[in-house]
């Protein structure tokens, strides 16, 4: 059985089996106690046609492999959220911080938040994690690794998810990174 850390971040690339790894934490989770609840808070925004039939087909998977998982769509008001809905008898699944972060910069979404007021909602993210009374689990891409990207507006993305990623690996007491279906801990305090 998976041991439940009181706060972890997944990290890794596409389809390196973060988000599995998170539905099997939660399911986990419902399984050792019957007093048990878990959410996931999806941050996706179904902005065209494929993103909504991702939507349809991550839901109807994840109905699939963790009957019970409540689901609550919050693509902007990540910290707020968590405060809102956390207790100590619910798992939060956030899936994900990558989205999340997009949703906050571009200026598709309403937002494109840079600079100080940016940072400033990463800090807001990181002690609503500290202050949650229930367990929380993290997913994000881990984007760094390849070439530097091309265009100003890429890069600046790519250092400040950077930058989220080691202020929520700092504040978890635990941080995974996948690949190829296979969590290596990188930090675990739990």
């Amino acid at each position: 059985m998976l041991n439940v850390a009181r706060s972890e971040l997944i990290l890794g690339g596409q389809k390196s089996g973060k988000s599995r790894r998170a539905e099997l934490l939660a399911r986990a989770w419902l399984e050792s106690s019957p007093g048990h609840r878990a959410a996931l808070v999806a941050t996706g925004q179904p902005w065209d046609e494929e993103m909504r039939e991702r939507i349809r087909r991550h839901r109807i998977d994840r109905a699939e492999r963790v009957p019970g998982l409540e689901t609550i769509e919050e693509p902007l008001r990540l910290a707020e959220t968590l405060l809102e809905r956390s207790r100590p008898d619910t798992l939060l699944v956030v899936d994900c911080l990558t989205l999340w972060l997009t949703n906050l910069m571009l200026p598709v979404a309403g937002t494109g938040l840079q600079g100080d007021e940016l940072e400033s909602k990463i800090m807001k993210l990181t002690q609503s994690m500290v202050a949650t009374p229930g367990p929380i689990v993290l997913v994000g891409n881990e984007i760094g690794l390849g070439v530097i990207p091309l265009g100003r507006e890429v890069r600046a993305f790519v250092d400040t998810l950077g930058r989220l990623n080691q202020a929520v690996a700092a504040a978890c007491s635990r941080a995974t990174l996948m690949a190829a279906g296979l969590p290596l801990t990188l930090k675990d305090s739990a």
